[in-house]
């Protein structure tokens, strides 16, 4: 019998799509924190710290922006994170429909630079964020960052390296 095509590979054992809901309170903050990092723990994600640090600080700046600018229309949030072979992507989805937007912060201030924080921990990563609309009038604000540093990744043919994803 002949075959053609090739066989799809395998998802890796840390493949995966995970969901979990948290109450728009401030408790929840470094209760999605804790989750995350006890998912990356236990589903064994080959990451370096400093991406998983990376992680857990745009899911903690991003719960606590729904918990203190979307409580009012959205009683809780969702907390998703996706992993594939060399990505992490992690989103948090709220009810409220105004789309946030990376301000300079006075400072003179103790907050308002969540967002800012965050674009930041993305591209110096080499990863990528947006916000997208949900159908339902809400949003939902997402990262992604690569499992490896283009500088973790072995030279190809002519000793380049490989490209670095879009912002």
């Amino acid at each position: 019998m002949e075959s053609r095509g090739s066989v799809p590979a395998r998802p890796l054992s840390y493949e995966g799509v995970w969901r979990f809901t948290a109450p728009t309170v401030d408790v929840s903050v470094p209760q999605a924190r804790h989750a995350v990092r006890d998912l990356l723990k236990r589903q064994g994600v080959p990451v370096r710290d400093d991406v998983v640090q990376g992680v857990l600080l745009i899911v903690s700046e991003l719960v606590t922006n729904a918990v203190r600018h979307a409580a009012l229309l959205s009683p809780e949030v969702a907390v998703e994170v996706a992993i594939e072979a060399e990505w992490i992507r992690v989103s948090v989805e709220d009810n409220h429909p105004y789309r946030p937007k990376a301000l300079e912060a006075d400072y003179a201030q103790t907050g308002g630079r969540g967002l800012l924080l965050v674009r930041e921990i993305v591209r110096e990563a080499g990863g990528s964020c947006d916000v997208e609309h949900t159908a339902g009038g809400g949003k939902i604000i997402w990262a992604a960052l690569p499992l490896r540093s283009p500088l973790d990744d072995p030279p190809l043919r002519g000793g380049v390296t490989s490209p670095r994803p879009a912002l």
